[in-house]
């Protein structure tokens, strides 16, 4: 989710200010390094990979293999065709009674050789079966013969009882699409928000550029992606995150909220133990890779790497460009209260702490009377400041307090204890909620740590809330330290402040239908939503806009995610009809042109999710010529591109540990991001089981051209039209029956406080 605003927020740029940054090496080497990164990464799995690497296989079918050749020989059979005997013959003579043993040996050569190729002609098989997309550009409900067929290699060579990374080295390498593909479907892209003369102009160039600096650029990253595990992830973490110099603060971090309308317990002390605890022991389970990989169709793994940094990883500032900071493990969390740091041992020799005892701790702390120490409160703005200006301020810290410094970078996570409560309430509902979202997104603008990979937050009521993407966070120093940071923690906290102040959020259920219903009209529910928001959009703000929604490219090694375009030229005929006054609801044509603009969005969807995406080919293609020095009016125009509305689907994967029936208020509510243009929209969405929706909306306060609520009731109006085009909808949804937001929500906060004790609910936490 996150990536709906990276992408976006941060242009693809290898200057920081004003000053070019040197790039201390060529293309050449460029890509020889991410190579070597990439092997790094495999040879520091080496007990994974061994463990895993012989999947589908097992280290035991080496033993029932060597046992088959001894019986074969026992009953005088040679199954290796003279092999073993010319292995036999290369081994050293060690004399007459160890005869035996030189043929014991020579049969457990044979047996490794063996199972060696039989494992990576099962890799080698696996890998090309899943190379296969055919079964995803398929109509929904309809299978072909091929992908029967396939399915059913698939289940054969997948092998049983995978664990978290048994996948990895069967994947397929992301592939380098074609460069007039690419420039092709930009061009496509941007026709709806274009005019004829602007439009012109841009194919020029397009086609400047594909006669001039393409085949070079497209050559470089053809022979990193054969070289590289990925030809596009490495370079999207460094230039698009580590790069930026911006404050992480609303720019980078998202957050996710509990659930929405129960809180398991009001104890904030036992929230927090009980919270921690589960997410210790879900570290557990994912070190020893008892975490069932994701499968698509239950069968299509996607790439696992992403969970490696989830714990233990710190992002640290430097001048020019931060870096990842990953332990292999931790045994404390840093702990943030009323302007004050601690540090919580997690581990006792026995193990890992109870709830209970983990509680106790959090108690202590909530109980403890003592003041922070001078400018200690406001320490946090720093991590909140642009990243050039925290690196400075940081090494300062780390010769005075080095100690204190590493018991935050070297915890397992961050929590923050706040004095606060927070969450939906019956007096309020829409404004509790909107303040829920603000104080997860951006809180007070120095009471959150953003170098973690990810903070805990619990509100003195006990409701939940994580603040995610790199939060840091430092325990009380010497007074003397302090003075000489002073003025740069006053000046961060002025900026984080007035940041934090400007953000608009808007939280709302949306409950008067959901994915059930947009199941039966035989439509995608994520493209249905995407199409209803053009349409929101559009009567926010008069015209369309570049619009971004992020999706998936996991089906392929170390993918991280591709940019579907939702403004397409569909959605915009189908929005120009919604708003013909001419029109009635319930227009014959209005369906047709909805149903077109769902089924190109769907198309969008499924090819950026199989490679056929072009943002992150174009973004390669502009790192490349920035390497080579190569200007290209063409791609400078693609990264100047304004992004004023950037969306994102909150999926629920593991759909097995919610019971969406019988426990319908044990689901996530879901979280979301800030705006990525001062004029823009950040917008998410969560499927709460089959009939809500939960939105979640940013802007920014400052711009007179936004508001979140206004937009809000754009997208309940646009969804409502849509679903009345139905005959189903029409029946279902009836105009008189529509209420305020406020309304539903107050009716639906009446059920609470919910004291009945529920038997097992559905989550750790």
């Amino acid at each position: 989710m996150a990536e709906a605003h990276q992408a976006v927020g941060f242009r693809p740029s290898l200057t920081s200010g004003t000053t070019e940054v040197e790039l201390s090496a060529p293309v050449l080497q460029e890509i020889y390094l991410s190579g070597l990164r990439s092997w790094k990464r495999h040879l520091s799995r080496f007990w994974n990979d061994f463990l895993t690497g012989v999947f589908p296989a097992s280290p035991l079918s080496w033993l029932f293999l060597f046992s088959a050749i001894q019986l074969s020989w026992f009953l005088q059979l040679d199954p290796s065709l003279g092999l073993t005997e010319k292995i036999k013959e290369l081994l050293p003579d060690w004399g007459g009674q160890y005869h035996r043993l030189r043929g014991v040996l020579a049969a457990a050569l044979f047996a490794s050789c063996l199972w060696g190729a039989l494992i990576f002609t099962l890799h080698v098989a696996l890998r090309l079966l899943l190379s296969y997309h055919g079964w995803l550009l398929e109509p929904h409900g309809a299978m072909s013969s091929p992908t029967k067929t396939w399915l059913a290699l698939v289940r054969i060579f997948s092998g049983r009882h995978p664990m978290l990374f048994s996948y990895q080295r069967s994947l397929p390498r992301q592939p380098v699409p074609s460069v007039q593909d690419t420039v092709r479907k930009y061009l496509e892209s941007v026709r709806p928000v274009l005019s004829d003369e602007d439009f012109d102009w841009m194919a020029t160039l397009a086609q400047e550029f594909l006669r001039l600096q393409a085949s070079v650029l497209q050559w470089y990253l053809r022979l990193k992606s054969w070289w590289a595990s990925n030809y596009v992830s490495d370079w999207w973490e460094e230039f698009v995150y580590l790069r930026s110099r911006n404050s992480l603060m609303v720019n980078s971090n998202y957050y996710m909220m509990d659930f929405l309308y129960v809180t398991p317990t009001p104890v904030q002390a036992a929230r927090a133990g009980n919270a921690v605890h589960a997410l210790l022991l879900y570290r557990y389970r994912l070190n020893r890779q008892e975490i069932l990989p994701t499968l698509l169709m239950g069968m299509r793994p996607l790439c696992s790497a992403q969970y490696e940094r989830i714990f233990n990883t710190t992002r640290i500032p430097g001048v020019q460009k931060d870096h990842i900071r990953h332990l292999r493990d931790s045994r404390h969390v840093a702990v943030f209260h009323r302007g004050r740091f601690f540090r919580v041992g997690t581990h006792s020799q026995s193990g890992l702490l109870s709830p209970r005892a983990l509680e106790q701790q959090f108690q202590r702390i909530l109980d403890d009377p003592s003041p922070a120490c001078p400018h200690e409160e406001h320490l946090a703005a720093l991590t909140a400041a642009p990243r050039d200006m925290w690196a400075q301020v940081r090494r300062s810290l780390k010769s005075q307090a080095e100690d204190a410094l590493e018991a935050v970078e070297g915890a397992a996570f961050f929590v923050s204890l706040d004095s606060e409560p927070a969450g939906l309430t019956r007096e309020d509902p829409a404004a509790s909620l909107d303040a829920y979202a603000h104080a997860l997104l951006a809180g007070r603008g120095h009471d959150r740590w953003y170098d973690k990979s990810f903070t805990l937050i619990v509100f003195s009521n006990g409701k939940l809330g994580l603040s995610v993407e790199h939060s840091w966070a430092d325990c009380p120093i010497s007074g003397h330290m302090w003075e000489q940071i002073h003025l740069s923690i006053s000046l961060a906290l002025r900026g984080a402040e007035t940041l934090s102040g400007d953000i608009d959020c808007h939280v709302f259920p949306f409950s008067h239908f959901g994915k059930s219903f947009i199941k039966r009209c035989h439509l995608s529910s994520d493209s249905f939503i995407q199409v209803a928001l053009q349409l929101a959009h559009f009567r926010d703000r008069g015209q369309f806009c570049l619009t971004y929604e992020s999706t998936m490219t996991r089906l392929f090694l170390e993918g991280r995610t591709e940019t579907v375009r939702s403004c397409t030229r569909e959605a915009c005929n189908f929005v120009r009809a919604m708003e013909n006054k001419e029109k009635t609801v319930g227009d014959p044509q209005c369906l047709v042109l909805f149903r077109m603009a769902v089924d190109k969005h769907q198309a969008l969807l499924k090819a950026a999710m199989c490679g056929q995406g072009f943002d992150r080919h174009l973004f390669a293609l502009y790192i490349v010529s920035q390497f080579l020095h190569l200007q290209s009016p063409f791609l400078d125009q693609v990264h100047s591109e304004q992004w004023q509305l950037a969306t994102s689907q909150i999926p629920v994967q593991q759909t097995h540990l919610f019971d969406v029936y019988n426990y319908p208020d044990y689901v996530s509510s879901g979280g979301g991001f800030g705006p990525v243009d001062d004029h823009g929209y950040g917008v998410s969405y969560i499927f709460m089981g089959d009939d809500t929706i939960t939105f979640h909306i940013s802007s920014r306060k400052s711009s007179t051209k936004t508001d979140s609520h206004r937009l809000g009731q754009h997208i309940e109006d646009a969804l409502l039209d849509a679903a009345s085009l139905f005959q189903e909808g029409r029946q279902h949804l009836k105009r008189g029956c529509r209420g305020s937001r406020e309304d539903n929500l107050g009716n639906r906060c009446g059920s609470l406080p919910r004291h009945t004790r529920v038997p097992t609910p559905p989550t750790n936490l």
